[in-house]
């Protein structure tokens, strides 16, 4: 057995693409697209699992986007998806400076909580030991449900 993918259906799928790749860095693998089926699959990887995620089919996050408009609701129920990265106060700055509501501030130098344009909640987990508490994070308090 091996861990292919988790899918997530998206209502807007520029609006998802820009937050998951331009906003969280992930990159796009390979799209299909369903004339008859009326639907778009984008399969995306983190940075530096391209090469696997091509050869191999894993890890991924495919975003399906129905072309006939869908009310998608308890996008919570499923869990969350979770990211290890490099700088957690850089990356949560970054998603901050572009309009992400940071649910779980990094207070810990360690972990962090964001939601998708579609209300997925996404973890963000720093690579390696925690950062040293660093404000304003350390102070901030966590907005809404993560």
């Amino acid at each position: 057995m091996k861990y292919l993918h988790t899918m997530v259906r998206v209502a807007d799928l520029d609006a998802s693409l820009h937050f998951y790749c331009d906003l969280l860095g992930l990159v796009e693998v390979n799209r299909k697209e369903s004339e008859k089926g009326r639907f778009t699959l984008v399969f995306l990887a983190a940075p530096g699992d391209e090469d696997r995620a091509r050869e191999h089919g894993a890890p991924m996050v495919e975003l399906t986007y129905n072309w006939d408009p869908e009310n998608y609701s308890g996008g919570r129920n499923f869990g969350h998806l979770a990211y290890q990265v490099d700088d957690i106060y850089a990356l949560c700055q970054h998603l901050q400076d572009n309009g992400v509501v940071i649910n779980r501030p990094p207070r810990d130098g360690h972990m962090a909580f964001v939601r998708s344009p579609d209300n997925i909640s996404i973890e963000l987990l720093q690579k390696g030991p925690a950062l040293p508490a660093q404000e304003p994070w350390a102070s901030m308090e966590n907005s809404g449900e993560w």
